[in-house]
C-alpha cells in the first residue's frame, strides 16, 4: 500500500501563472531528481555518506542544500515547505533515507527548535501539542507538520535497520519501540481531525512496516499492541471505512491474528478474525482475498481443535486408515477444507498455514505441536491432502501441454 499525500497548493493565486521563481525551482528540482535516479540506478541501490560513493552523496547533498537556501525567501513559506516534503518523499522512495531526513524532513522541523530533544522522547499528548501545534490544530501547516513527523520517524527506523537489521543490539530495539510509540502518539492527535484521515492511513502503513519486521524476527509480543492500535484507528476513522480500504484493513486484522498465533493464543486469534472483519467481509464476497485471509486464520485453529478430545474423557484410540480409493473428501479434515475454501489454490494455502508453526525454534528438535494422537492424525491428513492437490495440479498442467 502506498502512502497518500496532501494536495499541493496552487501558487498561481499568489503570483499569477507566470512565476519565474516557481518555474526555476521546479526545473532545478526536476534536474536534481533525474540526477538522483541516474546515480541510484548506476550504483544498483542507495548510496551512503560512508563508502565508495561518498563523493556522489556529498554532491547530491550540496545540490539540495543550495536549492533550499536559494529559494527559501523567494516563495510563500507554505509552498516552500510542500516542496521540502515532496522531495523528502521522493528520496525515501529511492531509499536515500539519510538525505531525506537531514535535507527535507529535518529542515522542515527546524522551525520548532527541537535540537535539544529527540522526538522519540516525546510521549505525552500535551507536550506534543505544545511543541508542534502551539497555535492549534487548525493552522495552515498542520498537515505538513504531521507529514514531516511521520517521514522523520520512518527514516529513523530505516537507518536503524541499515545498521542493525536483526535488531541484536538492545539499543536498536529500544529505538524501534520508541519510533512505534511516537507514531502512535501522532495518530492519537490526528484521529479526531477527520480532514487529516490520510495521515491515519499513512500511519497504519508505517506501523505495519515496522511491526512486520519485528514479527519476522520473533518479536510478535512487542508488535501486537501497535498492530491492534492501527486496526482500531482504521475502524475509528469514518472516511477509511469505505470499500476502498477493505483490503488494507483485512491485512491489519490478519497481522493481529498472526501475533496471537505467534504468542500461542490460538483461541483469541480465531475470535479476532471473526469479530473484527467477518461480518462485513461476508457481505462483500467479491473481495475474495479479504475473505480468504480471515478464513485461513479460522481454519488454522478449527481443523485441530475440532479433533481434540475433551480433557478428562477416556476413549480408546482409533486407528485412522488413509485410503486413496475413496472419493474426495476422504476424511473430516478434507471435508472442512472443501467446505471453507473454493479451489485448490485456496485449499493448499490453508494447509500450508495450518502445518506452519511460526513460534517453533528451527534448531530445536521435537514435535511441532503438543504430543497428542489426534493432532498427529490431523497433520497427516493435511499433508496427504496437500500432496493430492499438488498431484491433481500436475496432471492438469501435463494435460494442458498435451
Amino acid at each position: 500500500m502506498e502512502p497518500q499525500t496532501e494536495p499541493l497548493i496552487d501558487l498561481s493565486k499568489y503570483y499569477g501563472k507566470k512565476n519565474l521563481n516557481k518555474f526555476s525551482l521546479e526545473q532545478e528540482l526536476k534536474e536534481f531528481m533525474l540526477f538522483m535516479k541516474r546515480i541510484n540506478k548506476s550504483s544498483a541501490g542507495p548510496f551512503h555518506s560512508m563508502g565508495p560513493d561518498h563523493d556522489a552523496y556529498i554532491r547530491s547533498a550540496n545540490i539540495l542544500f543550495n536549492i533550499w537556501n536559494k529559494y527559501k525567501h523567494r516563495l510563500p513559506l507554505h509552498f516552500y515547505h510542500e516542496q521540502l516534503l515532496m522531495v523528502g518523499d521522493f528520496l525515501a522512495q529511492l531509499k536515500e533515507y539519510r538525505l531525506a531526513l537531514w535535507q527535507c524532513y529535518g529542515r522542515y522541523l527546524q522551525q520548532f527548535n527541537i535540537d535539544q530533544i529527540s522526538i522519540d522522547e516525546i510521549t505525552e499528548i500535551d507536550q506534543f501539542k505544545s511543541i508542534f501545534f502551539s497555535s492549534g490544530l487548525d493552522a495552515e501547516n498542520t498537515g505538513l507538520t504531521f507529514h514531516a513527523l511521520q517521514g522523520k520517524s520512518i527514516c529513523n527506523y530505516q537507518l536503524v535497520i541499515d545498521s542493525d537489521g536483526s535488531l541484536l543490539n538492545l539499543e536498536s530495539m529500544k529505538k524501534c519501540m520508541n519510533i512505534l510509540t511516537f507514531l502512535r502518539l501522532i495518530m492519537q492527535v490526528v484521529l479526531p481531525q477527520e480532514r487529516l484521515c490520510w495521515l491515519i492511513y499513512n500511519g497504519t502503513i508505517h506501523i505495519y512496516t515496522i511491526c512486520r519486521h519485528l514479527m519476522i524476527l520473533g518479536h510478535s509480543a512487542k508488535a501486537f499492541e501497535y498492530l491492534l492500535w492501527a486496526s482500531i484507528c482504521m475502524e475509528s476513522s469514518v472516511p477509511l471505512l469505505t470499500v476502498r480500504y477493505l483490503k488494507w484493513r483485512t491485512i491489519l486484522y490478519a497481522s493481529v491474528c498472526q501475533c496471537y498465533f505467534d504468542c500461542q493464543i490460538d483461541l483469541h486469534a480465531e475470535q479476532s478474525a471473526i469479530l473484527l472483519s467477518m461480518n462485513h467481509v461476508m457481505g462483500l464476497r467479491m473481495f475474495v482475498l479479504a475473505f480468504l485471509k480471515m478464513s485461513v486464520i479460522i481454519f488454522k485453529r478449527a481443523v485441530i481443535e475440532t479433533r481434540r478430545k475433551p480433557k478428562g474423557l477416556l476413549r480408546p484410540k482409533q486407528r485412522v486408515v488413509f485410503k486413496d480409493t475413496l472419493p474426495w473428501p476422504h476424511n473430516s479434515t478434507e471435508s472442512l477444507l472443501a467446505e471453507m475454501f473454493d479451489g485448490s489454490a485456496a485449499q493448499f494455502l490453508a494447509i500450508l498455514e495450518a502445518v506452519t508453526n511460526s513460534y517453533r525454534r528451527v534448531l530445536h528438535t521435537g514435535p511441532p505441536l503438543p504430543a497428542e494422537t489426534e493432532v498427529y492424525d490431523v497433520l497427516m491428513e493435511l499433508i496427504l491432502a496437500g500432496v493430492e492437490i499438488l498431484a491433481d495440479v500436475s496432471k492438469d498442467v501435463i494435460r494442458c501441454y498435451i
